[in-house]
């Protein structure tokens, strides 16, 4: 595709509402855009005086295609839509695709269970959230857990249990599944849980206190020593809280910039209280105007189907521009009156300064990391003789005892780690503790598909491993006609010992680095940010196998006669020590079914 005539296309563009779309040399979207109006907004890229994030995508415009809408507001929702769909390098803003984490009580059962839920919230039940990350789910799931003690086990874990499990043990559950407390006892506490989800600490601290008064007055002083501790918990907590003052809403969005970094932090306020924050860093160069950063910032994360729940109030610390359009915007999408304001009073000022002393902090922190690596990625050049570093490449095996090996590639770029570009690989049809040909199956099949793709290759690669696994994977990149990419091997040293590692570069070992050099201490990083990454890989799978039960796969064994099978006999222990004719008796089997069950069981 040849390079865009913009003098020609751009007399063809009207005067009207619309996106735009603009794409490369290979047909591919490089970023798309929303105007009030086509013509002038298209015309604007093509002027002298442009920033290089700007400069840098006109240069590779190769076609340009425009869609008219009715409205601004309507160009807007398209926009963050196809933004949404096709991830455009030049507009993606938000990397963190993951939904949003809730805490669900399933309210309509006898004993509700309670737990953290992602997705769309189309089960019943009530639902609270959401909250910026697991990290505070969990940790507000276990402060509920102390606090009211239901139950979070999945229903076939309780249905099936004779006696109380360890979260009985621990005081965090009242053990429903052995009938030790009453459905109506349990249902108040489920009550209390659901209030104090709600933000109404008070209704529900004023409740406990009417219990342990009752309890104390029929001398029943053990139950009320209970009720007591449950109060001062919850006192201790609403003391804690740093803004706990209405039924706060909202979500408070902020944007910071110094040296070549900005950063738009998002408080979530629910119920009055703070649930927690997120954090989003950007080049400052790529953003002229704070203003165009966090309009955008907000129009990708509510516009864009992930993040469904908008609360009715954004608060931002700066003036955001067409504020009326993205606000009408967001009312399409919620369904009610969203509404998009800096300028706040009282208690939401302080979740405004909150925010605020949040994102500094958060930027100092993030410049600081970002000067460190720098320093370090210098002295790596240095003692590799390699210049302009720009992408390092890491491979790592992972396995028990030979089974379910995973290899792991993760990436740093002069930033850090790239996680995006993390790759995991599970390894096949290998004898088993093989690492040699482990690594050379990973390497095989990851830049077989990077060079396929003519995609972004490293300029260096590193092996957990020495002399033995570089020279094969050596090979590998010889046989893919890539082997003028340097590569590194990192074994223990004799000692087995941090700071003691022995770095090859080829058949010879390399001098050492001294145990407090930059150098060093970055391969470390690197190294053993494969080395987890590996890891929680290889569990995953091992988890994943040891959950797979040896009915499945049997044919004409469904989900139906695999759980009226292990219900029969109690248990997969007790199915294996049944014969044909046991087996037959289940409902629902025939004796050639039975045969097949006890074949396979047998194997």
């Amino acid at each position: 595709m040849a390079k865009l005539d913009h003098k020609s296309f751009l007399k063809t563009v009207p005067h009207k509402p619309g996106i735009y779309q603009m794409f490369d040399a290979k047909a591919q979207l490089l970023y798309v855009g929303k105007a009030k109006d086509l013509s002038k907004r298209l015309k604007s890229y093509f002027v002298k005086a442009q920033d290089g994030k700007t400069l840098s995508l006109v240069n590779q415009i190769a076609d340009i295609e425009f869609t008219i809408t009715r409205n601004e507001v309507e160009a807007l929702i398209l926009e963050h839509n196809l933004i949404k769909t096709h991830k455009p390098r030049y507009n993606v803003l938000l990397k963190d695709d993951k939904s949003y984490p809730y805490i669900q009580i399933t309210t309509q059962q006898k004993y509700p269970r309670m737990d953290i839920y992602r997705g769309a919230k189309s089960k019943q039940g009530e639902f609270f959230g959401p909250y910026p990350n697991a990290y505070a789910a969990r940790k507000s799931l276990h402060l509920l857990q102390k606090l009211f003690k239901i139950r979070q086990c999945r229903d076939t874990f309780f249905a099936n249990r004779s006696r109380p499990c360890l979260q009985y043990q621990i005081k965090r559950c009242t053990a429903p599944c052995v009938a030790y407390i009453e459905p109506a006892q349990y249902q108040e506490d489920v009550q209390h849980a659901v209030e104090f989800l709600q933000g109404k600490t008070k209704n529900v601290i004023a409740a406990l206190i009417a219990k342990m008064d009752a309890a104390s007055i029929d001398r029943k002083y053990e139950e009320a020593a209970l009720y007591r501790d449950q109060i001062e918990m919850l006192q201790q907590l609403v003391q804690e809280q740093h803004i706990n003052k209405g039924y706060g809403f909202a979500d408070v969005c902020v944007v910071y910039r110094k040296a070549e970094y900005a950063i738009v932090t998002q408080l979530f306020i629910r119920q009055g209280q703070v649930l927690g924050h997120k954090y989003y860093y950007f080049k400052a160069s790529d953003w002229q105007e704070d203003e165009a950063l966090l309009a955008g910032f907000i129009g990708q994360y509510y516009l864009t189907g992930k993040n469904n729940e908008i609360p009715a109030q954004i608060i931002t610390n700066i003036s955001i521009n067409d504020k009326t359009v993205l606000e009408d915007a967001l009312k399409q999408q919620a369904k009610k009156q969203i509404k998009v304001t800096h300028q706040v009073r009282k208690e939401k000022q302080q979740w405004l300064k909150l925010a605020q002393t949040n994102a500094k902090e958060a930027l100092a922190r993030h410049l600081a990391a970002k000067n460190h690596i720098h320093e370090r990625l210098a002295a790596l050049e240095k003692f590799s003789k390699l210049s302009n570093i720009q992408r390092i490449e890491c491979f790592d095996i992972s396995h028990m005892q030979g089974s379910k090996t995973v290899a792991s590639c993760v990436v740093f770029d002069r930033e850090g780690p790239l996680n995006q570009d993390y790759r995991r690989f599970n390894i096949e049809n290998i004898q088993a503790g093989d690492d040699y040909a482990a690594l050379a199956q990973a390497l095989t099949r990851h830049y077989k598909k990077r060079k396929s793709q003519d995609a972004l290759l490293p300029d260096l690669i590193i092996i957990d491993g020495g002399k033995g696994q570089l020279s094969k994977c050596k090979a590998v990149m010889e046989e893919l006609q890539l082997q003028d990419i340097p590569m590194m091997g990192v074994s223990k040293g004799p000692a087995r010992k941090a700071g003691e590692e022995q770095l090859w570069f080829g058949e010879k070992l390399s001098k050492s680095l001294a145990e407090d050099s930059p150098a060093l201490h970055l391969i470390q990083q690197i190294r053993d940010e494969a080395h987890r990454f590996a890891i929680v890989g290889h569990r995953a799978r091992r988890n994943k196998a040891a959950k797979t039960s040896v009915l499945e796969g049997i044919p004409g064994v469904g989900p139906a006669k695999r759980q009226a099978l292990l219900k029969y006999f109690g248990g997969l222990q007790g199915l294996k020590k049944a014969d044909v004719e046991a087996i037959a008796k289940v409902p629902g089997m025939s004796t050639a079914l039975a045969q097949r069950v006890y074949d396979t069981i047998k194997e």
